[in-house]
């Protein structure tokens, strides 16, 4: 009987009272992830999230307030579409598996706001996970006052949250540029640190599974968002940005558009691993423009002074020496950052990339997205700030034979900075040049869209603890946060693998971890801050690795691990497995990995040596093998 009233309803549905209609669901292809759309004593549409037929997260309410309905309460369904399955494949070289395909339920309900206005609820449920998006379109440009979506979870919840920070705060008044240190197994309800609410993406454990919430196919008809400060109860809301994180001052931060095309609200839900190796941000992201040539775009490795070495470095002969490193490396980028206009010069900088490309180095430039929006002084600055400049001057280095572009100091979430990340984007992919964002936004799965975006920071990332003590001694418990949410949502520039000591710092990491985050970190392009002085003094085999990492990967499994502890990673390139592991934990942590499982019937292991900055090689030919891995250590096994 109950299948047949959802057969009834999926159909057509003629303006009845959300009262009047049995419980709309959408289980995913493996039928372990269910959205259930019900209504409340407001006829208001509430949804809840269940996986394997347990609830996860509880009953919480969907809607919008806008300028012309309110569609959060009082509504009755116009129509309700049939549930089907759709297949989607894809190509994003800078994610964690770079050849995608991925299956889903889909449908949509189209809703009536009491004066006749039509909202569109649509609803996704793949096997990472659930999501949901709102869809008015209207003849004048429709404003959202708020969105009344919420996530609602029971109160036994833990949570590991990313403050939000106050716009205008921080260096030059840079925030928010997702750049804080985590808040770990806290309880839900709890409120945010900074009184901005939390950060997307946000991970929460509950009694039956692990869950992570984010946005995905953000585009410039909204605004990016994140939680709000109060979560009462343990229910989360969503916040718009502040005032002030737009283009010029005294724009609204209400999304405005005749076309509102909010965020999908992805929920991935499942065990620890599931959530990990979740691709669920990508896959509901717009796909590439057809019409638009991406087959150009390389991943790779990139050599990078700034890191360790910082504004010093930024000079003629610097960046020579750290060409003809890469060369040496069989690295494919070397990354000149902040100030190069004025230091180097463009006729020398093309000098350079003369001498890059005899050995097979391409060139990455920094700019300063920024106008009046912070006081950053770096430079190129002001040379992007319409569309119009921002084509003559990527197809002014285009000429002069650079690859890419690192933009920095973003001024936030509103929706004309969305509107000028997206218009950066396809004028980068219509030069042919791959692009990093810093300062910047979290990802939204726009490396999908624009495959040309091969990296993105919204980190807290190794710069860090070359500025502060404080952040030098957290590395290792905000290195084994990390994998398990920021990184989950795309490909993430933190800038690892230092061997080296840091000037008037003392660093907690050891070389063995610092190799192991080649495997346990994902990014499009990794920049290393590793320089050549300190290479050179490694051993062999160590280089050796360093040479021929994988520049992309095909796929990914959590071993193991537990946020903030310790982590125990896999990628696969090509056909074969490698893993990193790491602890952050202050005594040993052993694990142990099957060999066998990953098709490995002999393996290497480069774990920590006698001290926390020496190696040691090992052979293995056994189908498990145990490693204890230090305190603040490491290891790799490929």
């Amino acid at each position: 009987m109950r299948k047949s009233i959802f057969k009834a309803i999926f159909l057509s549905v003629a303006m009845l009272p959300v009262s009047l209609i049995a419980a709309i669901q959408l289980q995913s292809p493996d039928k372990k992830q269910l959205i259930q759309v019900s209504t409340n004593e407001n006829a208001s549409l509430v949804y809840t999230v269940k996986y394997k037929g347990k609830t996860v997260v509880q009953p919480s309410q969907l809607g919008l307030i806008t300028n012309i309905a309110d569609f959060s309460k009082n509504i009755k369904i116009h129509s309700i579409s049939k549930a089907e399955t759709i297949t989607e494949s894809y190509w994003a070289p800078a994610e964690k598996r770079q050849h995608r395909t991925y299956k889903a339920q889909k449908m949509a309900i189209d809703v009536e706001a009491e004066n006749g206005k039509i909202m569109t609820v649509e609803l996704r449920a793949t096997n990472d996970g659930v999501a949901y998006r709102y869809i008015v379109n209207n003849d004048i440009p429709v404003t959202v006052m708020s969105e009344q979506s919420a996530f609602c979870f029971d109160l036994s919840t833990k949570a590991w949250l990313h403050p939000h920070a106050e716009v205008k705060t921080g260096w030059c008044e840079t925030q928010p540029s997702y750049e804080e240190q985590y808040e770990y197994d806290i309880p839900v309800g709890t409120a945010s640190t900074l009184k901005q609410g939390w950060s997307f993406p946000a991970l929460f454990s509950t009694k039956e599974a692990w869950v992570l919430l984010s946005e995905a196919g953000l585009t410039p008809d909204y605004v990016g968002t994140h939680l709000a400060h109060e979560s009462t109860g343990g229910r989360y809301t969503i916040a718009f940005p502040q005032f002030g994180e737009t283009l010029t001052a005294g724009e609204s931060i209400e999304p405005v558009s005749k076309h509102i095309v909010t965020p999908w609200r992805t929920i991935v839900v499942g065990t620890l691993s599931g959530v990990v190796e979740s691709q669920m941000v990508s896959d509901l992201a717009q796909a590439a423009d057809k019409s638009t040539d991406f087959s150009w775009v390389k991943t790779g490795i990139a050599s990078w002074s700034w890191g360790v070495l910082h504004d010093e470095s930024v000079n003629y002969e610097t960046s020579r020496e750290f060409i003809t490193y890469a060369g040496k490396m069989g690295w494919e980028y070397c990354l000149i950052d902040a100030d190069w206009d004025r230091k180097i010069g463009y006729n020398r900088i093309k000098e350079l990339a003369d001498y890059a490309k005899t050995l097979n180095v391409k060139l990455i430039l920094w700019y300063n997205s920024s106008g009046p929006w912070n006081s950053t002084r770096y430079s190129p600055k002001n040379a992007l700030l319409t569309d119009e400049m921002c084509r003559a001057e990527f197809a002014r280095i285009r000429q002069m034979g650079i690859a890419g572009v690192k933009v920095d100091f973003w001024p936030g979430d509103g929706q004309s900075a969305i509107k000028y990340y997206w218009d950066m984007l396809q004028a980068a992919a219509d030069n042919h040049l791959v692009i990093n964002f810093h300062g910047t936004t979290v990802p939204r799965g726009w490396s999908r869209t624009f495959p040309n975006l091969v990296t993105m920071e919204a980190i807290r990332g190794f710069e860090f603890t070359t500025f502060d003590q404080k952040d030098t001694d957290a590395a290792p418990r905000h290195l084994t946060m990390i994998p398990f949410a920021r990184n989950v949502v795309g490909p993430m520039d933190f800038t690892p693998v230092c061997f080296g000591e840091i000037v008037g710092k003392k660093r907690r990491t050891s070389n063995a971890m610092e190799l192991a985050l080649t495997v346990v970190l994902q990014s499009g392009v990794q920049h290393f801050v590793e320089i050549p002085q300190s290479m050179e003094k490694q051993p062999d085999y160590v280089q050796k690795y360093m040479k021929q990492l994988p520049r992309n990967w095909d796929d990914v499994k959590l071993l193991d691990g537990c946020p903030g502890k310790y982590v125990v990673i896999a990628r696969r390139s090509a056909g074969k497995w490698y893993v990193g592991a790491i602890n952050s934990q202050s005594q040993a942590q052993k694990v142990r990995i099957n060999l066998k499982s990953l098709g490995l019937k002999k393996a290497t292991v480069i774990t920590d040596g006698e001290n926390n900055r020496s190696f040691v090689q090992k052979f293995v030919d056994k189908n498990v093998v145990e490693v204890d891995i230090q305190a603040g250590g490491g290891c790799v096994i490929f």
